[in-house]
């Protein structure tokens, strides 16, 4: 879900032309989640194989990271570790929230309202640890780096960019500016139209790019204060926040009172986290420096016969994705990925 500061940021809206040349470090489980939320069938249900296993998330990374490497944009994916140990009582919250989701999903299918049974799927959604399995074997096949983080993947990936091995973290949510990215780009790996929510207006979907220091720089205030400001409003360690303070607030009493303790003292923190903790996870995270970034010629015989002989894709429609992978890999500016 992710901290919710949307209000104070204002996104530029770009698109994948500007980004040529450029290197991200994509959210992996978080691209998971747009993907398998997505990927659908009228009536709510994901893509399947002849086996009943879901192929949604593989369709989307395969199709999108091909289309990025086409804008000859280079992505490498950073999966999720071990959660933090305070984290767990989130998580099973929100397993409690899908299986609810799940039942309201099947009662809307029983009552044929496929719209309804649509949302409620897309709220159901969980990312197993077989899919990123596959995932990872499939980005093998396909030559793009992937990286195992210790902890939180958008941590990582946030370092690795800090570190000047990406320009830019790839996800959905604001974290990775908290976990100190320069340069977040939401949108990366979805496209197309987007229904506004109770409306029958559609609204195009646009990479939005979002540097860090502008928005410090707008705001007035420093990183630190930022990550206090996330633990007001609420992030994935403390959800919902302190009770009756949004952003705007948060940002008054941050500029008032400064640093984090006394800003606690100011506030009814009813959380048995201690913020402190917070704070650190944010500010000094769990990541590794033992990695290495190698984009390698995609070997297609391997692609067909994960995609097409284990999960039946059309070879037909896996034919040109390939041929960008192939082409882009060997074109002068891809091959700069070799410098790593």
């Amino acid at each position: 879900m992710g901290v919710d500061i949307a209000d104070l940021i204002e996104p530029e809206e770009s698109s994948l032309d500007a980004f040529k040349g450029r290197t991200f470090a994509v959210d992996s489980l978080n691209m998971m989640y747009q993907f398998l939320s997505i990927i659908r069938q009228p009536d709510g249900e994901p893509l399947k194989d002849s086996k009943g296993r879901v192929t949604s998330h593989l369709s989307g990374l395969f199709y999108r990271t091909a289309k990025l490497v086409e804008y000859e944009i280079k992505p490498f994916y950073v999966f999720d570790g071990k959660p933090p140990e305070f984290k767990k009582t989130v998580n099973r919250e929100r397993r409690k929230r899908r299986e609810k989701a799940k039942e309201k999903h099947k009662e809307a299918l029983r009552e044929g309202k496929k719209k309804k049974a649509k949302k409620y799927a897309m709220q159901s959604v969980t990312v197993q640890e077989e899919m990123v399995q596959q995932s990872k074997d499939l980005l093998d096949a396909m030559g793009i780096p992937w990286i195992q983080a210790p902890g939180e993947g958008e941590a990582q990936a946030a370092f690795m960019a800090k570190g000047g091995d990406a320009w830019a973290v790839g996800s959905q949510d604001f974290d990775s500016l908290l976990f100190g990215a320069p340069v977040l780009v939401r949108n990366l790996t979805i496209t197309g139209k987007r229904k506004l929510p109770n409306k029958k207006e559609y609204v195009e979907i646009r990479p939005e790019k979002i540097e860090l220091g502008k928005i410090l720089d707008g705001l007035g205030i420093s990183r630190e204060q930022l990550v206090i400001m996330g633990i007001l409003v609420g992030t994935d360690y403390a959800p919902g926040g302190v009770k009756g303070i949004g952003p705007k607030n948060a940002l008054k009493i941050v500029k008032k009172h400064g640093d984090l303790r006394s800003v606690i003292k100011e506030v009814d923190w009813s959380f048995e986290k201690d913020p402190e903790d917070i704070m650190n996870l944010f500010m000094n995270p769990s990541v590794t420096e033992n990695y290495s970034l190698e984009w390698h010629e995609p070997r297609e015989d391997d692609i067909k016969k994960f995609l097409c002989d284990e999960h039946d894709f059309s070879e037909n429609r896996i034919k040109k994705p390939i041929e960008k992978l192939k082409k882009n890999r060997n074109s002068g500016t891809q091959s700069r990925l070799d410098s790593f």
